[in-house]
């Protein structure tokens, strides 16, 4: 086929597809791809831990050690148990005057889901919320400096309010939530469908934990998916969970068999069909406590913070003190920054308690501009390189690059660099994304602590093959997801289940023994039999290619192996 043929063909494939994509669709499955369209369940931290931690009787904030986001610098992170717990201290606040005055009854007066129904599912829910009332005060506590907003922006845009209880059952309000399915903060985006609705990320920051920009982005999704399904917001919610894509295949094959399409007669995947019914159960209680014996902390109808313009890069510890609270509250309502400092390209905005925005403006006006960032001068010496020099202060070359007006990576003997710096030591940060992962690397575990310097070419399962642990552990124990990549000199630790003979005996065996092989589904194929084919596990090729094991494969599907060759037929 000529080359011109072939452009006109690719043409008109295109236009077709675009024009296909203005048609309306059945089961509202658009055309277009989006993450409407996604079949990926989306593993969100959820509140299991918090559960757990509740039914132990535990007052101890147990996310303390959970998993955090690799992207927060591991130079920060010695307090960040103490400063964590703050989530689960009650905010202060006065007995509300009047129904006007409580936050409970304006989030009643905008319920619009159907509490009256009789599931299984809902009630087994129900008694355990009801039989653990200790879980609602703890949680409401962890939610008061959020909810406000986030009822005010579900009103907005004339949604049910049970949607503000959603980061419950996403995240149980812990904003520096993370999953093992990379899924991030209060809503529990994954990097895709974040990008999709405008969060960006960067060495600075990551807007999946920005209590706004991810709350109007929760919101904009939802609603996108409740005019997807026809406005029933059952289907909504559980495709905010598995993907529109994965609700229209369901009710695509009830429909196929002559069954109902409601929510609780479709065939979904065991973490949605648990999913909704949560909301739901929450949602009774909230609507009439009494009614379970559960007494809801007082809450009042008042915002609890207030935004307040920057104008330029701060510090956050400066930032604290120019408004006079704790730090920690300062990272509590700006979870979302993975450094000492907010981000210098903006926006320029930072939220603190409302009743001390006057007390912040005024000091910040009187700040010098100078003093928002502190600068340590470095003078280049022979050998350096812009990476060396990142490392050595904890920051990127592309930071150094933008402070020095520089074009390239090109330095010289001599030359003067400014590098921005902390304005206090790194304990003055103690939820800053470094300390939360010191934190987690040096809590006590059962095993020989290991420290593990990446080489190119490691796979998380490699080494965690080499000390007889899961692929979960090795990603947990450092802050990350087993779908992250692991970047060559990054410092891991692990738990070792092996002796150090083995772990070296392992170690020079698998750089000659294990190959990544390409793998493309055929019919009839599960990952069972690819497991057994190969001679691999059924979870680690799950985590090799971030699969649900409740999904079924499709032929044609590409997935990723590391085949022992010594075993591979």
């Amino acid at each position: 086929m000529s080359f011109k043929r072939l452009t006109l063909l690719l043409l008109a494939t295109s236009l077709a597809s675009g024009c296909s994509s203005l048609l309306p669709n059945n089961d509202g499955q658009a055309a277009a791809a989006s993450p409407m369209d996604s079949e990926e369940v989306m593993m969100a931290t959820g509140d299991e831990d918090f559960k757990a931690s509740v039914a132990a009787g535990s007052d101890n904030n147990s996310r303390t050690d959970a998993r955090l986001d690799d992207a927060i610098s591991p130079e920060l992170q010695a307090r960040a148990k103490d400063a964590r717990t703050k989530l689960d201290e009650p905010v202060a606040q006065e007995k509300s005057t009047g129904a006007n005055d409580d936050l409970w009854q304006r989030l009643r007066s905008g319920f619009a889901l159907d509490h009256s129904v009789d599931n299984g599912r809902v009630q087994a829910q129900l008694d355990w919320y009801t039989s653990h009332p200790r879980y609602i005060n703890r949680v409401v506590d962890r939610g008061s400096r959020y909810l406000y907003y986030i009822l005010e922006q579900a009103e907005e845009r004339d949604l049910p309010t049970e949607f503000a209880l959603l980061p419950i059952v996403e995240s149980a309000f812990d904003p520096f939530a993370y999953s093992h399915g990379r899924a991030a903060g209060l809503w529990q985006f994954i990097p895709s469908t974040a990008k999709y609705f405008g969060l960006t990320e960067s060495w600075w920051h990551d807007d999946r934990r920005d209590v706004i920009k991810a709350t109007n982005a929760a919101f904009t999704y939802l609603e996108r998916l409740t005019n997807r399904f026809d406005g029933n917001y059952m289907l909504a919610l559980a495709s905010y969970n598995a993907g529109g894509g994965t609700i229209s295949s369901a009710m695509r094959q009830n429909r196929n068999a002559g069954k109902s399409t409601d929510f609780w007669s479709l065939a979904l995947p065991r973490e949605t069909r648990h999913y909704v019914p949560k909301l739901i159960a929450l949602a009774k209680i909230f609507d009439n406590p009494e009614a379970y014996n559960i007494e809801l902390p007082s809450l009042k109808n008042q915002p609890y913070f207030e935004v307040v313009k920057t104008g330029s890069q701060l510090d956050l510890a400066q930032a604290a003190r120019l408004a006079e609270v704790d730090i920690n509250e300062i990272y509590l309502l700006n979870p979302s920054y993975n450094r000492w400092a907010t981000t210098p390209e903006g926006p320029h905005r930072l939220l603190v308690p409302k009743k001390n925005a006057d007390t912040f403006r005024e000091a910040l006006a009187r700040f010098p501009k100078e003093q928002r960032v502190s600068w340590q001068d470095y003078r280049v010496k022979a050998g350096d390189n812009l990476g060396a020099i990142a490392l050595k202060f904890s920051t990127t070359p592309s930071v150094i690059k933008q402070a020095n007006n520089l074009d390239s990576d090109l330095i010289r003997i001599g030359q003067q660099l400014l590098i921005p710096s902390a304005t206090k030591d790194s304990d003055a940060y103690a939820l800053s994304q470094p300390q939360r992962l010191k934190r987690t690397q040096n809590r006590e575990r059962d095993g020989t602590k290991v420290q593990y310097t990446v080489r190119s070419g490691d796979t998380f399962w490699e080494i965690a093959r080499d000390h007889d642990v899961s692929v979960r552990q090795v990603a947990a124990w450092n802050g990350m997801a087993p779908g992250d990549p692991l970047i060559p000199g990054k410092e891991l630790v692990i738990w070792s289940q092996t002796t150090d003979r083995t772990i070296a005996n392992r170690a020079s065996s698998r750089d000659n023994m294990v190959r990544r092989v390409g793998y493309r589904v055929r019919s009839g194929d599960s990952l069972h039999a690819i497991a057994n084919k190969f001679a691999v596990n059924v979870r680690d090729i799950a985590s090799w290619n971030d699969l649900n094991t409740d999904r079924y494969l499709q032929p044609g599907q590409s997935l990723v192996l590391y085949v022992d060759v010594r075993n591979s037929p």
